[in-house]
């Protein structure tokens, strides 16, 4: 159970990030609310002292989900922890519903395939009458980088800098978000 000094804590530290994020995008001449975000999930290994374990069949991992919603800065706009065995349109739309006053400017959602199907698109009208974009790679066989889908992936490789979060070692889901928000504070502070 949650005390409720770990809960107002917590609440410190989303506030004040949110404060951070909205200092960098006016620092780039841009407003503090994005118009535009990009979602994806990261599946994430747990150890043997993390309580909240799922399995992500697709990627054969047990563990949680990371999802994470970032603008073109690949700054992130609402950040949302998951069991693994929650899909990525289940969470993604957990996250957007409880974000979606941070998110209420938004009016273009990009994600990749895996998000295709008309669920997910009702529900990111419903929460934040927004379209949703889904960037298909080429029929090519060889690989190719999608620049807009690149910038969510350079986000989650900012979270790998930090040993602690390679695998999930928190017993609450709460902490672990609390401590991948602290990772991208500490990221913003050494470069911007």
């Amino acid at each position: 159970m949650v005390s409720a000094t770990n809960a107002s804590r917590a609440i410190t530290v989303r506030s004040g990030f949110k404060k951070i994020v909205a200092t960098l995008r006016s620092k780039q001449d841009r407003s503090a609310l994005t118009s535009f975000i990009i979602v994806d999930a990261q599946s994430v290994k747990n150890t043997e002292t993390a309580e909240n374990k799922g399995y992500d069949a697709g990627k054969k991992i047990s563990g949680i989900k990371r999802h994470l919603a970032v603008d073109m800065n690949g700054f992130p706009q609402a950040i949302h922890l998951t069991r693994a065995n929650v899909s990525d349109r289940d969470g993604a739309s957990a996250m957007l519903a409880l974000n979606a006053e941070n998110l209420r400017r938004v009016r273009s959602v990009l994600v990749d395939g895996g998000y295709s199907g008309r669920n997910f698109a009702m529900d990111v009208q419903l929460n934040l009458k927004a379209t949703t974009q889904v960037a298909k790679r080429n029929e090519l066989p060889k690989f190719e980088v999608l620049p807009q889908r690149w910038i969510i992936e350079r986000s989650f490789s900012w979270l790998e800098k930090y040993r602690r979060l390679w695998k999930n070692c928190e017993r609450q889901l709460h902490t672990s978000t609390t401590m991948v928000t602290l990772a991208f504070v500490s990221v913003f502070l050494r470069r911007f």
